[in-house]
């Protein structure tokens, strides 16, 4: 790592990071409403974007600082086994095809702002609604954190903020400077301001990957010397596990990790509430389906994006911490200017994504926990100021938690919410296509998978950190076959089992169920269709009929 501060790449990140605070500012007045006081407007854009915006939008939510960051850091400690990304971003589109038109849908016909709301609907049932809120709000907190640790990591590689024994003020200043931007145009224009940011994002990640995969391997000898030199290192021994750093293809042995852990995350993706709140910002069910087509383009990117792991290990890139390893390399391969378009096209990534997880934690926070059981006869302004007040809350509880815990502590709870967060997907996904789930069956199965999900990843130890006892990974043996395999997909089929089985028992026994206080063409209906309604008024918004 170079010694001090690389003032070039640090002038030009901060010019990018200048101009996306002035546009973040300006996104108030982009597309003003008359009424700018409801969770429409200000959590979901006024429920307005077409194809190009949500396409930005929904690519600068999905692909993350932290993506940027961990895929192809991933490939640089274990080599392939980090591909594992780019299959379950192919496997999600035709998924979502199935269910984001049908829950689009939905949401406008009876103006929800946030999944459990459209749960509550559906079920009738306020406890099931608050279990999914919960799962969301707790997925979601460590998710916005690895954003800032993104944004860390550039500063660190780029020399700001000092050292190891610099005072912790100093050190930690940027990161501050950073949030508190965030935070103040989050606060002013809500969703307007990552959608209008998002383009500048992802034509800045679009750049530097175009040129990183052309320029670098011509700089290193090109794939052939890369791959070989990769190869050697991951065939050389792990002093700390006795065994190969990594293989440039997964061994037979870690099949049944790789593929329940793409297909798990496939099936997680879309249940994470900042997903849901770019989906439902768009204006009609149309919008929705085009994007499925062409958001695929983002896994490409990503697929090249991770062959900068190899590239990293080719290049002799040495860290500690294998979260620097690629803006490390971006360093030492490109130009100054350039490295630093690279660290703002890093830097950018985290404030988008960061900003729409906010807002959704906040819409959960306000339309399911204060509204539902708070106060319930909450107008649409009050519903705006909670929503506001939590969403400054989340990033702050985010900026503790990354300035107080160990990066791989924020890590490891990422990995964990991921297995939660898929135990909400039978009540969301099921609800959209059966009304069949008792909603008391449901509930039950959310249970089990949270409580198998936590307990075996608790047990799970760091297969690199001897000291680390608990929470070092996401796979266990899976009961009954014997292979190792994803967590969350193994406490997902055993939620799913628990409601199926539950479902028969209360049926029979005709145990009462929630009233469905939505239609069969509500689910195929489109914003020009009689009947739509984008919010429901003040005196029965967000209750059960």
């Amino acid at each position: 790592m170079k010694d001090g501060v690389n003032g070039v790449a640090l002038a030009v990140f901060v010019l990018f990071f200048v101009a996306v605070t002035v546009m973040g500012f300006l996104a108030a007045r982009w597309r003003r409403a008359e009424t700018e006081h409801s969770l429409d407007e200000w959590g979901l854009g006024g429920r307005s974007f077409g194809t190009w915006v949500t396409w930005f939008l929904l690519g600068g939510d999905l692909y993350t600082a932290y993506t940027f960051v961990a895929v192809p850091a991933a490939i640089y400690a274990a080599g392939a086994a980090g591909f594992f990304a780019v299959p379950y971003t192919i496997l999600v589109y035709p998924l979502i095809f199935t269910f984001l038109p049908r829950l689009w849908s939905v949401s406008h016909r009876h103006g929800y702002v946030t999944t459990s709301d459209f749960v509550r609907g559906r079920f009738g049932s306020k406890g099931l609604s608050l279990a999914v809120a919960l799962t969301g709000i707790l997925a979601t907190m460590p998710y916005i954190a690895l954003q800032l640790v993104g944004i860390q990591a550039v500063l660190d590689v780029m020399g700001v903020g000092g050292g190891e024994n610099t005072n912790w003020f100093v050190k930690d200043l940027p990161l501050l400077i950073a949030f508190g931007v965030l935070a103040a145009y989050t606060y002013s224009s809500g969703l307007r301001a990552p959608a209008l940011i998002a383009f500048v994002k992802d034509t800045l990640i679009y750049i530097v990957i175009a040129v990183a995969i052309i320029y670098i391997p011509i700089k290193l000898g090109g794939f052939d010397d890369i791959f070989a030199k990769a190869g050697q290192a991951f065939s050389q021994t792990n002093p700390v596990t006795g065994k190969p750093r990594g293989a440039l293809a997964p061994a037979e042995a870690t099949h049944w990790t790789y593929a329940t852990l793409a297909l798990g995350s496939a099936l997680a993706l879309f249940m994470y509430p900042h997903s849901i709140t770019a989906t439902l910002s768009s204006k009609s069910r149309n919008v929705i389906r085009r994007n499925t087509t062409i958001l695929p383009l983002y896994s490409l990117m990503l697929g090249l994006l991770a062959l900068l792991g190899f590239m990293a290990i080719a290049a002799g890139v040495k860290v500690t911490n294998g979260q620097l390893a690629i803006p490390q390399l971006l360093e030492d391969m490109f130009p100054s200017w350039f490295a630093g378009v690279a660290f703002a096209a890093i830097g950018i990534g985290a404030l988008v994504p960061a900003a729409i997880m906010s807002i959704a934690a906040a819409n959960l926070f306000t339309r399911n926990i204060y509204k539902d059981f708070i106060k319930p006869d909450a107008t649409p302004a009050q519903e705006t100021k909670v929503s506001k007040l939590v969403s400054l809350l989340v990033k702050v509880g985010a900026l503790v938690f990354v300035l107080t815990m160990d990066k791989t502590v924020a890590i490891n709870f990422q990995l964990l919410g991921g297995i939660w967060i898929l135990q909400t997907f039978p009540s969301l996904v099921g609800g959209l296509f059966t009304r069949w789930f008792h909603r008391w069956g449901l509930l039950a199965g959310w249970a089990v998978g949270m409580v198998y999900g936590t307990l075996a990843a608790y047990g799970v130890a760091s297969p690199t950190n001897p000291s680390q006892k608990h929470f070092g990974g996401s796979n266990a043996e899976i009961p009954g076959i014997g292979e190792m395999g994803y967590i969350g997909l193994t406490a997902f089929v055993l939620n799913v089992v628990v409601t199926v089985v539950l479902t028969f028992a209360l049926k029979a026994l005709k145990a009462p169920d929630g009233v469905d206080e939505t239609r069969p063409e509500d689910y195929t209906a489109d914003a020009g269709d009689p009947g739509v309604q984008v919010e429901l008024p003040p005196a029965t918004a967000g209750t059960s009929h």
